[in-house]
Order: C-alpha cells, then sequence, then structure tokens
C-alpha cells in the first residue's frame, strides 16, 4: 500500500501601496517566488493605484502509514 499524502494551500497577503512602480511590484513577487515557493494566486488593482496580491504555496503534510 502507498502512502497518501493530503495537501492544501498556504496563504499570504500582501498590500503595495499606491505609487509602487510595476518593476518593483514584479521585483518583490519575484523575490517571493523564487525564495519562498510562492505563486501568484490573486491580484487585485484599485483604482486607487494600490495592489493587493495573494500569494499561494502548496503545503504537503505526510499521513503516517503504520
Amino acid at each position: 500500500m502507498s502512502a497518501t499524502r493530503a495537501s492544501t494551500w498556504e496563504y499570504r497577503e500582501i498590500t503595495l501601496p499606491r505609487g509602487t512602480a510595476r518593476d518593483a511590484a514584479r521585483a518583490a513577487l519575484t523575490e517571493l517566488a523564487e525564495h519562498g515557493s510562492w505563486e501568484l494566486a490573486r491580484l487585485r488593482l484599485y483604482p486607487d493605484g494600490r495592489r493587493r496580491v495573494w500569494l499561494r504555496r502548496r503545503v504537503l503534510r505526510a499521513v503516517r502509514t503504520a
């Protein structure tokens, strides 16, 4: 019998203030993706210029077999 793993997602919300340059926002998100294994789940750009970003990463929990 093989071990099954239950997977869930861990979320992180980041708010980038109005006036943040697109290049700066991209650099910050790239840093989190490369070093923290985060991926973009959702991005919302508000009319006043602020950005709200939801990141997610998979959490693997080992299920005991014995």
